[in-house]
């Protein structure tokens, strides 16, 4: 009876050890497959390249004249276009830089009172506005009329890192520089930058112009009753109804 125990005790404890090697392949196996899967995962180029909203200082250089008495047609026209981007709202203030001590100090005096008052023109209250003269390099030179003012503006970083060989795919993901010209150009295009941070409130529906354009689409009645276009809309859409 002892010898048959023996015998068969043998078989089991073999039988134990071959499942726990298993049970070890196994695992082994399983660990080796999640480290590939999360090792292939590309990275996202909005987290290399994130758009930043920040406060930036937008400036416009006005050059003058010796004997320049007020400004030009075309200045005040580029003055004008660049004011256009001012948030009256915000209240930040418009510097107007002077040079001072230069060969057309007396022109440049002039013009500023002259940037002056177009600006209150455009909306800007005279407390928003600050005249300040800077000391010009030579006394030979006539340096240009800076105006200047905050404004919230998106941006990235910079394009053109290649920290690594282009050829090296070894880890599955994109290069350092994939994604930077996009997130710049949008941007650069998105004319209200607070957009960026969430939806703006919605606005106030023209309840009769909504309806102008309804009667307008309709036609005459009996054409709406028909299901047909009117002949305004049938003219000016490129859609063939």
């Amino acid at each position: 009876m002892r010898k048959n125990i023996r015998k068969t005790q043998r078989p089991s404890l073999a039988g134990a050890a071959l499942i726990v090697c298993a049970t070890a392949l196994v695992a082994g196996c399983t660990a080796k497959r999640d480290s590939v899967i999360v090792g292939s995962i590309p990275d996202d180029y909005r987290t290399n390249h994130p758009i930043v909203i920040s406060e930036k200082s937008k400036q416009i250089d006005l050059p003058v004249a010796m004997s320049a008495r007020r400004m030009t047609r075309d200045q005040a026209k580029t003055l004008a276009g660049f004011m256009s981007g001012y948030d009256k709202r915000s209240g930040g203030t418009v510097s107007v830089l002077v040079p001072s001590g230069s060969a057309n100090e007396l022109g440049a005096s002039n013009v500023a009172s002259h940037i002056t008052s177009l600006l209150q023109k455009q909306g800007v209250p005279p407390e928003s506005i600050s005249i300040v003269s800077f000391q010009a390099p030579s006394a030979d030179t006539s340096p240009p009329i800076r105006v200047s003012y905050p404004s919230i503006q998106a941006s990235t970083g910079p394009c053109g890192r290649w920290p690594e060989d282009i050829l090296d795919t070894t880890d599955n993901k994109h290069y350092a520089n994939f994604g930077c010209s996009f997130q710049n150009n949008l941007a650069a295009q998105v004319a209200n930058p607070n957009d960026f941070l969430g939806p703006r409130k919605q606005g106030e529906i023209d309840a009769e112009n909504r309806m102008g354009v309804i009667d307008k689409y309709r036609g005459e009645e009996s054409n709406y009753k028909a299901g047909k276009v009117s002949s305004d809309f049938r003219n000016a859409s490129e859609v063939e109804y």
